[in-house]
């Protein structure tokens, strides 16, 4: 499948991001439960999606039916099979949100790019722009 070149590097700039939040949020939080017994832990992957506590990726949506328009939303999932407290799922998801909210602007520094509440989740908006083709 074709990707256009800046897609692609948009695309792998975003991923860089959630992979430096995702070290951000094991370092404070990744013993705070016990691992899933079928994830890997964390660091034995090429992968931080793929190990450790936490999973935390951008899922692009178009937007449809949100106030918010179209954007990444930040996916959080936490490999346990221990019961996560609401409340404790809640503070993960505003962490999580507030590191990547102060992560923006150094991974794409001049672009208008901001976190926001959408719904039940947390949500990028802004200018996804890549420019003229």
């Amino acid at each position: 499948m074709y990707q256009h070149p800046k897609l692609a590097a948009f695309t792998d700039t975003l991923d860089a991001l959630f992979r430096e939040a995702d070290e951000i949020l094991e370092e404070r939080w990744g013993d705070r439960f016990s691992l899933h017994p079928n994830r890997p832990r964390r660091g034995t992957t090429g992968n931080p999606e793929m190990d450790g506590l936490f999973e935390i990726i951008p899922d692009f949506t178009p937007g449809f039916g949100s106030q918010k328009g179209r954007g990444y939303l930040i996916s959080f999932r936490v490999a346990t099979l221990e019961r996560v407290p609401p409340a404790q799922f809640e503070d993960f998801m505003d962490e999580t949100a507030a590191c990547v909210r102060e992560l923006l602007p150094r991974y794409f520094p001049g672009r208008k790019l901001e976190v926001v509440r959408d719904g039940k989740r947390y949500k990028i908006t802004g200018n996804f722009s890549l420019g003229e083709i």
